[in-house]
């Protein structure tokens, strides 16, 4: 029992991180039709800027300053020279998002290597949770990703420029015609998805491997996030990772994960069977 309450909470932890990222990866489609195969890159350059921070600094904590910065400055540059002359064109966005995560990962591998490395959470100790000694960080990274998904939606709905975004995702052609910065509000929804994930990266790191391919296997849970939340639907995007991270969680405390994974993906075509709009009522592109 202590085993399966343990992975359900990591479940819960990680569910928090990945709808972090998945926002991120939503927006992006939502707003400029693009398939973005390079956001689970976006998360792992987080985590290795995390870890070049901390090999710089020696300070864990500048990392939840610097690397979100530096993600929303690669974003914009990104979203100019890849994304803009492409944007509109959703097959042509699978090849040229495909090629900037192979891109991505030839270069982190030459500047930072191969091999996986470590970060020592920088919170130790652990404290009685739910019958269980748990982790002080891992606790920690679950608020941080909560205050985040927070932040996002309050910027989203409380900011000029959220609600230029929120504009031009329902009725495009409207928001643009009365005079919204689309130039403008394409390149800030693409830095702020790339932002967000390196976040998570920052967030991720000290509980997961530093590798130049830790990306691979969070693209597809995040697609699978916001497919069974709705295309377009954010909160029910949040909701639907922490589903999915829960569930995976708690199979694993009885199978293996590769099974756990497999039952996520049935869960995800039993949606698209049963509600193709996703599970959560309201989605909207």
């Amino acid at each position: 029992m202590e085993l399966v309450v343990a992975l359900a909470l990591n479940g819960l932890v990680w569910g928090l991180i990945i709808a972090l990222i998945a926002l991120g990866l939503s927006i992006i489609f939502g707003l400029l039709d693009i398939i973005n195969l390079a956001h689970g890159d976006f998360f792992m350059v987080g985590t290795v800027l995390t870890w070049f921070v901390l090999e710089a600094t020696g300070n864990y904590w500048l990392a939840f300053l610097i690397v979100p910065l530096v993600g929303l400055v690669l974003g914009a540059l990104v979203e100019r020279s890849v994304i803009q002359p492409i944007r509109g064109t959703a097959a042509l966005s699978i090849v040229a998002t495909f090629g900037l995560s192979i891109i991505i990962q030839e270069v982190v591998r030459a500047g930072f290597g191969a091999a996986p490395k470590r970060i020592l959470p920088p919170i130790e100790g652990t404290i009685p949770l739910f019958g269980i000694e748990y982790d002080y960080y891992r606790i920690f990274a679950a608020g941080v990703s909560i205050v985040a998904i927070f932040g996002f939606f309050v910027f989203l709905h409380r900011t000029k420029l959220g609600t230029w975004m929120r504009a031009v995702r329902f009725d495009r052609d409207t928001a643009l015609a009365m005079g919204v910065p689309a130039r403008t509000v394409y390149m800030v929804t693409f830095a702020l998805g790339f932002a967000m994930a390196s976040l998570g990266g920052a967030v991720a790191a000290p509980i997961t491997t530093v590798d130049f391919q830790t990306g691979v296997d969070v693209l597809p849970f995040c697609f699978m996030a916001v497919i069974i939340g709705g295309l377009g639907n954010l909160p029910g995007t949040v909701a639907a990772a922490v589903l999915l991270a829960v569930t995976e969680g708690i199979v694993t405390s009885f199978t293996d994960p590769t099974v756990a994974r497999i039952v996520s993906l049935c869960l995800m075509s039993a949606v698209l069977l049963a509600r193709p709009h996703g599970l959560f009522t309201g989605a909207t592109r």
